[in-house]
């Protein structure tokens, strides 16, 4: 059996004095993509941020994080991005005042040649847009580019998340392609709301519920059983196309 990209094993956070993620377990296979999912406020986001070390400093983090055979739980941030850890953020983060061109420029990791043309050949529009200000760019552009940033570097392991949020149907159809291209070549734990997305992309399936592992299994299977995708998540298992 191939060992998991990622092992998550007991992990607690509590935040202002909230226990948001209760002795959470799961692992990530090292392909394909794993979808994180679950209600609003269960702790998905949460997970993704433990897991880069993005956490309050006041928040009180514990349990065992391994990407790979590297501990992630107490090595910082800079280094996880340096050896490989991409990250996708909710809110996408970006230099609204730099150019498309500076976005992507102060993403390039020391050491390692850019991956412009796979950046390109995933989003032409970054290509057409690299004199533009960021924070003119329409929400889909914006999320290309949050997207495109970490994919300068071969990552071991991206984190995205809900890349697809209030994005209209033809860009979460961009969106779903691109990261579909991208999970051919490295590991993807995706949080995601849109069930047709996730049906199209993941292969493994996590679901988070109250801060705890409710589910884990193969996506198919879950989205496959209407009554337990409500039960569990609280939607129909349709989803919006993608």
């Amino acid at each position: 059996m191939t060992d998991p990209i990622l092992s998550v094993t007991d992990l607690s956070v509590r935040i202002a004095g909230l226990h948001i993620l209760q002795g959470v377990s799961f692992t990530a296979a090292p392909t394909g993509v794993t979808a994180l999912l679950g209600r609003n406020g269960v702790g998905k986001t949460t997970t993704l941020r433990a897991i880069v070390g993005l956490t309050p400093p006041s928040a009180a983090v514990s349990g065992t994080i391994r990407i790979g055979a590297q501990s992630a739980l107490s090595t910082p941030t800079h280094r996880l991005v340096r050896g490989g850890l991409g990250y996708v953020p909710e809110d996408r983060c970006v230099f609204a005042g730099l150019t498309v061109a500076e976005n992507l420029r102060l993403a390039e990791r020391p050491g390692s040649a850019p991956a412009y043309d796979r950046v390109y050949a995933l989003f032409p529009e970054l290509a057409r847009r690299g004199k533009q200000r960021a924070g003119t760019l329409s929400g889909g552009q914006q999320q290309m580019l949050a997207i495109g940033r970490v994919l300068l570097a071969d990552n071991t392991l991206l984190l995205v998340d809900e890349p697809t949020k209030g994005l209209a149907p033809k860009v979460v159809t961009e969106v779903a392609e691109a990261l579909a291209a991208v999970a051919e070549e490295m590991p993807v734990l995706l949080v995601e709301q849109n069930l047709a997305v996730v049906r199209r992309l993941a292969r493994d399936a996590v679901v988070l519920a109250a801060g705890r592992v409710a589910w884990t299994g193969p996506a198919d299977r879950l989205l496959g059983e209407p009554d337990l995708t409500k039960a569990l998540l609280g939607v129909g298992s349709t989803g919006v196309h993608a």
